[in-house]
């Protein structure tokens, strides 16, 4: 009787010690409290084997050697001590006593006398209970419990499963402030009970927030077949809960956690669904829904992949209705293929693109470009061509989420089964090929005979101001050019596309500066042929008439210099004197022609045979080789690219170019020179003087006036002539030699490796080179 005694005085001292109130006695329900605790079964975790080791380290650790000594002497007292009035559970009381001391750190400011007490016997003061094989410490202890709390457990269990329902329930209410279910303060429950009611309600909060979304009435198509996939689990959701909910009785918080652990693994997975797709859709929503199923859970993998059939399958639907029939009923704009409403000519280009926004991450982008080229090549011979022809053909299967074999497989049959046909069409219904070389023959002046015979017919008259120039009769001309050379046997339509166009003339421009030959490029052919692609070969026609005129010049001035006509009629009239500066002068004339001669045979025989001929041969191939239309417009610009560029047109090119256009500035000015040599001459043996006459005042040579004056006047007049005549030359002459050098200097500088055949051909004995040097 006196240690129990004794035992309850040391237990009312530690009780209100751990008040701290100025009251001398503690509070009796507290004292109770702590003897029935005391008075039960315990024992100290298994870490704490021991404690006294672990309260010297703890001290240590915080720098209190002193203290630590101090316990290690007290320690060694207090474990000597043996016999009738001595702890018997020494272990135990030291743990009892770190709890205490630890729990004092964490809470040194209780809000009640009752605080500090309930905190040690509660929150970590309460030691394991050892469970007998009769379960009477366990009884006590929930008997315990429910003394403390004013709701049932039941009563809890209840409300967790309405709120996990979606309804408020008796004790756990949402509060829209904080977004969370709240057991209220003034419910006394345990801390422990309390946290656990809590954290059952979070399933309740998911599944608000995926129910919220669920009801959402939005009208896209992968949108909703999302809301179907999660609509499903919900019902299977909610035939748990009425299970649950027929068990209540029997079901405590600890069980109710153990059945909510599958639910709540699937809903915080729709849940994270829901925050992140919420705001996507179509294939975005798509994939990023496969993103998420990346996962090595085996519940939430057959999870997501069931969900992923259902949200996928209208993303599936139309891939297969648009590589079968080239359909695309996109209201809500979900599909990664998008559709612009554009001219039939751009249909091709700029008709569809990819969305990649839209692309679903189980789509690469390789596959998505196949899908995209093969709906276009359906609805461009629907459009363009006008051919339904394609549709016989065509089969159809179902396809669904993981089938990427078979997603595969099914637009590698469409592609070539449409791209075969779309080509037969191209190549033999609208005969691309034959168009092709129309343009080479007649846009890039490859047909000799006609480009001979047009020089010389449009020569005359577009050596007139451009303003005075008819174009209906520059389009007689050419199709009179068409029909005297070998060109009149082709079809009939081709040459109907061959058409004069005039370009913007200026003031002071000349018919040689307007002239243009066009080509007439309707649909389809014109996806190909576009205006920019046709604007590249007005520029080259451009450059080659420039060439052809030079051409022509320089054989017209070698016509009126050639030796008969010199030998036949130079040395009649004229003395002796003027007839050896005649040929003097006319030597130095030739001289300098051979020059410009080689110089232009040089550049035309390079443009056509090292450009054109080369470039065309390169084009037959690719052509031939071309799987689709997108590989055949590949091969054509890069032929036209090829082109502009070995023709000096590319940017890179500019001063090249430049160069070259002031050479041809300075040939044309020596065939001037030229004519104006031998036309004083040939004049004089004409029989009509007055028209020789006219003739002559038009150009400056008054030869008639002064030719019979006499011998010294003849003299006289023709040596200020032949000299004026032989100071232009000398002028040309240099300035031919000085920008012939700056235009060959330039050419080992440029990209193409096939300009510099062309400087072997004009400079092959590295004359200009050295001269530079």
């Amino acid at each position: 009787m006196d240690s129990d005694h004794r035992v309850g005085d040391l237990v009312r001292q530690l009780v209100h010690h751990l008040q701290n109130t100025s009251s001398s006695n503690p509070n009796p329900e507290d004292v109770n409290y702590a003897i029935r605790i005391l008075s039960s079964r315990m024992t100290p975790p298994s870490q704490a084997a021991d404690e006294a080791n672990s309260i010297k380290s703890r001290l240590a650790k915080q720098s209190k050697l002193s203290h630590a000594l101090t316990f290690a002497d007290l320690y060694s007292k207090f474990a000597s001590q043996t016999g009738p009035g001595s702890v018997i559970n020494k272990q135990s009381l030291l743990y009892l006593l770190k709890v205490i001391s630890e729990d004092r750190v964490t809470n040194p400011h209780p809000k009640s006398r009752t605080d500090s007490c309930y905190s040690l016997l509660k929150n970590g003061g309460v030691l394991n209970i050892v469970r007998d094989p009769n379960n009477t410490v366990v009884r006590d202890f929930a008997r315990l419990v429910s003394e403390e709390s004013d709701v049932l457990e039941k009563d809890l269990v209840s409300d967790v499963l309405s709120v996990c329902e979606g309804i408020h329930g008796k004790y756990v209410k949402f509060d829209e402030m904080l977004d969370s279910y709240v057991l209220s303060e003034s419910i006394k429950v345990s801390k422990g009970m309390r946290i656990m009611v809590l954290k059952l309600c979070e399933l309740g909060w998911l599944f608000r927030k995926v129910n919220r979304y669920v009801c959402d009435d939005i009208g896209e198509n992968v949108g909703k077949s999302f809301r179907v996939g999660l609509q499903d689990e919900v019902v299977e959701y909610r035939k748990l809960l009425t299970v649950l909910q027929s068990q209540s009785l029997n079901l405590s918080l600890r069980r109710l956690a153990v059945w909510f652990v599958e639910p709540m693994v699937k809903m915080r997975r729709m849940a994270l669904l829901v925050d992140s797709c919420k705001d996507l859709k179509g294939g975005a929503l798509a994939g990023e829904i496969h993103l998420h199923a990346q996962h090595g859970d085996p519940l939430l993998h057959e999870f997501m992949k069931l969900l992923l059939l259902k949200v996928s399958s209208p993303v599936f639907e139309m891939v297969r209705s648009w590589v079968m029939q080239g359909n695309l009923q996109d209201l809500h704009s979900e599909f990664f293929v998008s559709e612009q409403s554009v001219k039939p000519e751009l249909l091709w280009k700029e008709g569809y693109q990819i969305n990649y926004l839209m692309l679903p991450s189980f789509i690469s982008k390789s596959l998505a470009t196949r899908v995209l080229r093969t709906g276009k090549s359906i609805n461009f011979l629907k459009v363009c061509c006008e051919d339904h022809s394609w549709a016989d053909l065509a089969p159809s299967r179902g396809l669904g989420y993981g089938e990427t074999n078979a997603l595969e497989s099914l637009v590698t049959e469409a592609e070539k089964r449409i791209d075969k046909h779309l080509m037969h069409a191209i190549f033999n219904r609208y005969k691309f090929k034959d168009h092709c070389l129309a343009i080479k023959r007649f846009i890039l002046l490859g047909q000799g005979d006609f480009v001979q015979y047009l020089m010389e017919i449009v020569g005359p008259v577009l050596a007139e101001p451009a303003k005075t120039i008819s174009l209906i009769h520059l389009s007689g001309l050419v199709e009179k050019a068409i029909l005297s050379s070998g060109a009149q046997y082709d079809d009939r339509d081709i040459l109907d596309r061959i058409k004069v166009k005039m370009m913007p003339r200026g003031v002071k421009d000349r018919g040689w500066d307007v002239f243009h030959l066009d080509y007439d490029i309707r649909v389809p052919l014109n996806t190909v042929f576009t205006e920019s692609v046709m604007g590249s070969y007005l520029r080259v026609f451009s450059f080659l008439w420039k060439i052809r005129r030079v051409e022509h010049a320089v054989l017209g001035a070698w016509k009126t210099m050639k030796p008969n006509l010199i030998s036949c009629h130079f040395f009649t009239n004229y003395p002796k004197a003027v007839g050896l500066q005649i040929v003097s002068t006319s030597r130095k004339c030739q001289l300098l022609w051979d020059k410009m001669n080689n110089f232009v045979m040089s550049l035309q025989a390079y443009i056509m045979f090292e450009v054109l001929e080369v470039t065309w041969a390169k084009f037959c191939n690719e052509m031939e080789a071309s799987k689709d239309l997108d590989d055949l417009i590949a091969a054509h610009e890069k032929y036209l690219v090829t082109i502009v560029e070995k023709s000096l047109l590319g940017e890179t090119s500019e001063a090249l170019y430049k160069a070259l256009l002031m050479l041809f500035d300075v040939i044309l000015r020596f065939t001037s020179v030229a004519d104006r040599l031998y036309e004083f001459r040939t004049r004089n043996t004409t029989t009509s003087k007055t028209k020789d006459a006219k003739t002559s005042k038009s150009k400056g040579l008054e030869t008639d006036s002064w030719l019979n004056e006499g011998r010294k006047a003849v003299t006289q007049r023709a040596g200020e002539f032949l000299s004026i005549i032989g100071q232009d030359l000398d002028a040309v002459s240099k300035e031919y030699s000085s920008v012939l050098k700056g235009f060959i200097s330039q050419l080992p500088t440029q990209r193409h490796v096939d300009l510099k055949f062309l400087m072997f051909r004009l400079d092959f004995t590295e004359f200009y080179y050295k001269l530079a040097a």
